[in-house]
Order: C-alpha cells, then sequence, then structure tokens
C-alpha cells in the first residue's frame, strides 16, 4: 500500500511542461462538456430505444397498436426519452 501511495506522490511531484498540462487540462475539459451536453446519455437513450423496440417487436409481432403502446411504456419506464 506504501509502495503504491509512494509512486503517485513521485509522479504528481515530478515537473509537468505547459504544453502537456495544457493537453490534460483541455481532454478534461472537453469530457465535461460532453458530459452536460447529454452525448452520452443520447447513446445510452438510443440503445435502450432498441432494446425497447426488439423487446415490444417479440411481444407483439403481428399487432401494431399492441406493439405502440408496449413501446410508449417500455420508453417512458426505462428510457427517459
Amino acid at each position: 500500500m506504501n509502495n503504491k501511495f509512494d509512486e503517485l506522490a513521485k509522479g504528481m511531484a515530478q515537473s509537468v511542461t505547459r504544453r502537456a498540462a495544457l493537453k490534460k487540462f483541455g481532454v478534461g475539459l472537453a469530457g465535461m462538456a460532453l458530459a452536460c451536453f447529454g452525448l452520452v446519455n443520447q447513446v445510452h437513450a438510443g440503445s435502450c430505444t432498441n432494446r425497447c423496440r426488439r423487446q415490444c417487436q417479440e411481444q407483439f409481432p403481428t399487432d401494431p397498436q399492441q406493439f405502440q403502446t408496449c413501446y410508449r411504456i417500455c420508453l417512458s419506464r426505462h428510457c427517459f426519452v
């Protein structure tokens, strides 16, 4: 345990160039911006909508009205879109 902490402390104590620090800061800022704008949630929602569509098609393959009802309920309960 102490060995890992010592390695972390040594790594943080090393000097970093301004360019490397700005690059890391920029990557972190870009990640925060993506999270704030919800791009990650859209990807999750897309996979969720596909899962709901597939599940409802298996349950109601020949009844379009039942499929739509199932799909809307699934979206409202699981996907939050």
